[in-house]
């Protein structure tokens, strides 16, 4: 019966989460109208959605959201050909559960992962 999965992650501003996740991660902007406070991107078969939260706390905030790939090492090397920031821990690494990952911080402190299994 489910389909998919969409999260909704909060932002600061949306005109800095939409320049971030087009022009740094690849995404399109896919709402058909300019929803005030929300933002809606889409990179290959990831959506994500975001929501205006003018009081977030970049520091306590801990929303994050794992995306799934099936080639982490031309992603990763996309990212950092881009000049991205990768999280200091972050960086492309195998894990004990069969994942090989590597994550980032959007500018709202959203944590994102990237993996693929091994």
């Amino acid at each position: 019966m489910l389909t998919t999965i969409v999260p909704k992650l909060p932002m600061r501003d949306k005109s800095i989460t939409r320049e971030f996740y087009l022009t740094e991660l690849g995404f399109t902007d896919i709402g058909s109208e300019d929803y005030d406070g929300y933002l809606l991107v889409k990179k290959d078969n990831a959506e994500i959605h975001f929501f205006e939260f003018n009081g977030l706390d970049p520091k306590e905030n801990y929303g994050q959201v794992y995306i799934r790939t099936n080639d982490i090492e031309a992603l990763y090397q996309s990212m950092l050909d881009n000049n991205s920031t990768i999280h200091p821990a972050g960086h492309l690494q195998i894990k004990p559960w069969g994942q090989k990952e590597f994550a980032m911080l959007d500018p709202d402190n959203n944590l994102l992962t990237f993996g693929q299994r091994i």
